[in-house]
């Protein structure tokens, strides 16, 4: 089966679909749904989609057959043919009944929220172990869609001569098919995994990582090339990146500190891209420290700041230590809203990526904070010592160093796992030699 034939095909225009109802999270209120369709435009102009008009609809239930009731999916479709769409987007994952249903209804396609959030990750995965991550998500979300899309197909392809019983035959081999894709791509990825395990034991040993995290679009990516003076791609589109990039923070400190940008967060993300987002946030979720970006410009803030807490907690790493970064703070309109931000948030930072005052600010934070963390140790090395006196040097910070007659007092700071393979310990001063060598 090619499910290439079921792809949102972008020269159709869309009409946005969407709901305030108790029963659904992210939209119990105008507000919540105005703010999730604003996003769900930004996704279709990031998939290159145009975007025609949206109909929202008050219901206390939700119809279980089309969501919104039999009558009013009719309105919508009459008027979005009458603007020219033929494809509705509901702002919400659908059920694949209802799809069939309101497909049947409105004779136009009918897509969701997951359905476009997996199109732009498959546009956007360009390293082996995402594309595969991504395209078993994919599977995962077609494969209880089966007998709608292959009932699409064959629509498309004409019903003609088709004997009966022959869609039951197909959807039975789809299905097939997809359980043994998804088995060959897990096994591909588990292959994958190991490798990148043992890429991460050697990073780890050479070097300390903080990760960039937060809500897509808060400005992680122009934050690392400002703090690592680099080129990372740059664009005010959702999911601009996706895979994980790496780049030196400082390489004058011992070990090199090493920052890595990762992909964006959004809210009523789906369970099938949960695992996805666990691949290409394995390099967070072995970082040393996450760096929760946050657009303070943004009138959601707390909402993007709770997604991304939920989404660290989904991926289990809740415990792990974090300094949040308001970004954008350029775009505030309200004088006030810096110093209300770090009241909410002690020990935050509130910056514009584009002030370079503000970016070696949090860089000098970010490398004090890893140097902390390092053990203190006072050495005295013989010069006869060379091979000691240069391990020091090239794999240590050296804070003080004192010659005397036979030798070098240093006062150095470096992670146990560093100093501990190094051969230094017969070096280490008594607390009460110090004194004497530290003048």
């Amino acid at each position: 089966m090619n499910f290439d034939e079921f792809k949102i095909t972008t020269e159709y225009k869309a009409t946005l679909v969407s709901i305030v109802t108790p029963k659904l999270d992210g939209h119990t209120d105008m507000g919540e749904t105005k703010a999730s369709l604003a996003e769900l435009r930004e996704l279709l102009r990031t998939l290159g989609l145009e975007a025609g008009q949206e109909f929202v609809q008050n219901k206390k239930d939700i119809d279980p057959a089309t969501v919104l009731g039999h009558g009013k999916i009719e309105e919508i479709a009459e008027a979005a043919k009458a603007d020219g769409s033929k494809l509705l987007v509901f702002d919400f994952e659908l059920k694949p009944s209802q799809v069939r249903n309101i497909r049947e209804i409105t004779g136009l396609e009918v897509a969701d929220r997951v359905n476009i959030i997996l199109e732009i990750f498959a546009q956007h995965a360009h390293t082996r172990d995402a594309k595969i991550q991504i395209e078993i998500s994919r599977l995962e979300y077609l494969a209880p869609r089966l007998s709608t899309l292959w009932t699409h197909l064959s629509r498309q392809k004409g019903s003609t001569g088709v004997r009966s019983g022959e869609g039951e035959l197909q959807i039975e081999l789809d299905r097939r098919m997809v359980r043994e894709k998804i088995e060959l791509l897990k096994r591909q990825l588990e292959d994958i995994s190991t490798s990148r395990n043992e890429q991460k034991k050697k990073r780890q040993d050479v070097a300390v990582t903080a990760a960039l995290v937060g809500y897509t679009n808060a400005g992680k990516s122009s934050l690392m090339n400002r703090l690592c003076k680099v080129h990372v791609l740059e664009e005010n589109k959702l999911f601009a990146t996706l895979d994980s990039t790496y780049r030196t923070l400082n390489p004058d400190t011992k070990p090199p500190m090493i920052l890595i940008d990762t992909v964006g967060f959004i809210q009523n993300l789906p369970n099938t891209l949960i695992a996805g987002f666990r691949t290409t946030l394995e390099s967070a979720i072995d970082a040393d420290l996450l760096i929760i970006v946050c657009d303070a410009s943004d009138p959601h803030y707390k909402k993007h700041l709770d997604v991304t807490d939920k989404v660290l907690n989904e991926l289990h790493i809740k415990d792990k230590e974090r300094l949040i970064v308001f970004n954008k703070k350029d775009l505030l309109n309200d004088p006030l809203k810096e110093k209300i931000l770090l009241k909410q948030y002690p020990n935050s930072f509130v910056i514009s990526s584009l002030n370079p005052q503000d970016i070696d600010a949090l860089r000098e934070h970010i490398i004090n904070y890893f140097l902390a963390k390092q053990a203190p140790y006072d050495l005295f090395i013989p010069y006869a010592a060379g091979d000691a006196t240069s391990k020091v040097l090239s794999q240590t910070n050296v804070l003080k160093s004192v010659n005397h007659e036979t030798g070098i007092f240093y006062r150095i700071r470096a992670p146990d796992f560093i100093f501990n393979r190094l051969g230094l310990k017969k070096y280490i001063l008594a607390p009460d030699d110090v004194k004497q060598y530290d003048k």
